[in-house]
């Protein structure tokens, strides 16, 4: 901010005299804030957050829009569904500038409530009562395979088969690997038995190692949806198992959104309709 400590530390001992309690404790040469100070802290957060509220309340009076739409996403929706919206989006609005950030659904949630960010996209519900939650699609995770695996032409196969099979997972703590677990757990599936040859930080990762034939797994059906096109990976179904995983849409909760962000968000309910029609469409004709 260009300030020296000298003058920070003559704004702080002003402050303290304005309100009569001591602001920091120190000690050493470290700093705490005391109880006062937490509670000057967070009103000088809602201070700086009204003042963008105003100026954004401004911009939405006089129609403008801004020039820049920050957003964040969680990894899986943010390379393979957002790209394609966004492309969409700036064809209509070629002179806005789009950041997008992609980070774990803790980082956005917190950039989310700091107001670093205006929306962000993440794998699942939360119950914060600081943010709105709403539900934008969903996406099914399939098991796949590589083409000349001997389940390749199978119709379907039974989830007992997977125990025997060299099989990769996302890291522990994903939300793919979340999903997994919990509807392979409400069929009493033991994962002790799994063979697990791999574990990815990336669906990226666990593709490109299926098509090298290091293993199989249960990956997005949205993220393979080029190679099950092309036929160069193989989606089985398991007998009586379906693995639907929804992304939701957060923003905090009272904050007035910016205009480019509102145009946004009803360019992102209209494709996102899209997307969920074309992709019912599709898991049709594959399974006539």
């Amino acid at each position: 901010m260009f300030i020296s400590q000298s003058t920070v530390s003559e704004h702080i001992r002003s402050l303290e005299e304005m309100v009569g309690e001591k602001l920091l404790d120190r000690r050493g040469r470290e700093i705490f804030p005391t109880p006062v100070g937490e509670i000057i802290y967070n009103y000088a957060q809602k201070m700086l957050q009204l003042r963008e509220e105003a100026i954004q309340a401004v911009a939405a009076l006089k129609e403008e829009l801004s020039d820049q739409l920050m957003l964040g996403a969680s990894p899986d929706p943010g390379a393979h569904f957002l790209p394609k919206v966004l492309g969409s989006f700036k064809v209509s609005h070629p002179s806005i500038k789009i950041s997008i950030k992609i980070l774990s659904n803790a980082e956005i949630v917190e950039a989310v409530l700091r107001g670093n960010l205006e929306i962000g996209l993440i794998a699942s519900r939360l119950k914060d009562q600081r943010l709105d939650n709403e539900l934008i699609f969903s996406d099914e995770l399939v098991l796949a395979v590589f083409p000349d695996h001997p389940w390749s032409s199978r119709e379907e196969i039974s989830m007992e088969e997977i125990y025997g099979e060299p099989f990769i997972l996302r890291e522990k703590e994903s939300e793919d690997r979340m999903v997994i677990e919990q509807i392979l757990g409400i069929h009493d599936f033991d994962f002790s038995r799994l063979s697990v040859v791999a574990e990815m930080a990336s669906t990226e990762a666990i593709r490109q190692s299926i098509k090298a034939r290091l293993g199989v797994s249960i990956i997005s059906k949205q993220a393979i949806f080029e190679d099950l096109e092309r036929g160069s990976l193989i989606a089985v179904p398991i007998k009586g198992l379906y693995f639907v995983r929804p992304f939701y849409l957060i923003k905090r909760k009272k904050r007035r959104i910016s205009p480019i962000c509102s145009v946004f968000l009803d360019h992102l309910q209209t494709e996102s309709h899209k997307f969920c029609s074309a992709f019912l469409d599709h898991l049709r004709s594959a399974n006539r």
